[in-house]
């Protein structure tokens, strides 16, 4: 891309409406796809990567920092310390970590965010071990992530590449339009990068996983006049010190076989 063309797209993307979802209430190069499940999976605990966590914070994928597995979701989607529940009201999936602010901010006047990301730190009792490298896209399927895949960079998406999320616990699919940096006066967060994409969008979205050419590359974060606005996976990830599940266990023993 040149630097007109950049400049443009930057442009767009400043000038569109904006709002957060929540507001209102890899592989360089090489693309592969996501495979499918190969054969039916236990729902007891549930995968909660691609799925709704609690509220209106969507889950978006597994990752780990250390021995601790996380399901990353949206910085603006829950605070620090906040207690998801399960829909029975009683079991706890676990607690949200803190969102992936940038201390070294050179924009004068705002928070400056790697991506629009935060996790949730799942209970022991929550974690699904064996399945940690898959996805629930609900009526988009149930996807494992093989274990060469790399997370995706705002470099690595491009547009006109396949995207798609399930937010809501509805699967959508779309294409990216544009990308570019994201700065209002009007909204205090700043983020060096930010991906739009034609999937249609509201509030409850948040936090979703974007799968871009069938690889974990995004953060659902915005609507631009209903259509999503998406920061990329790789910069939130490497903020958190976060490294993306691409094995059944996340390269970790289970409990119950130590």
């Amino acid at each position: 891309m040149t630097d007109r063309s950049r400049g443009s797209r930057n442009a767009r993307l400043i000038t569109l409406g904006v709002v957060a979802l929540l507001l209102a209430a890899a592989m360089v190069g090489i693309r592969l796809l996501t495979q499918p499940a190969p054969g039916p999976l236990t729902d007891s605990p549930p995968v909660l990567a691609g799925q709704q966590l609690w509220g209106s914070c969507a889950g978006g994928f597994y990752a780990r920092r250390g021995d601790m597995i996380v399901v990353t979701s949206s910085g603006h989607c829950a605070t620090e310390g906040t207690v998801a529940y399960a829909g029975d009201g009683t079991t706890v999936r676990g607690v949200f970590g803190p969102a992936a602010l940038d201390p070294n901010c050179p924009v004068e006047g705002h928070r400056c965010f790697a991506s629009d990301m935060n996790y949730l730190a799942v209970a022991k009792d929550q974690i699904p071990w064996g399945r940690l490298n898959t996805v629930d896209l609900g009526t988009g399927g149930i996807r494992v992530i093989p274990a060469v895949t790399a997370p995706l960079a705002c470099d690595d998406i491009e547009a006109g590449e396949d995207a798609e999320i399930n937010g809501r616990e509805i699967h959508r699919a779309g294409t990216v339009e544009e990308k570019g940096e994201y700065r209002r006066d009007n909204d205090g967060d700043y983020f060096p990068c930010m991906i739009a994409a034609r999937i249609q969008v509201e509030v409850g979205d948040s936090g979703a996983g974007v799968l871009v050419g069938g690889i974990p590359g995004g953060v659902a974060s915005r609507s631009f006049d209903g259509w999503l606005g998406f920061t990329p996976l790789a910069e939130g990830l490497g903020q958190l010190g976060l490294d993306l599940c691409t094995t059944p266990n996340c390269d970790l023993v289970p409990p119950d076989t130590r």
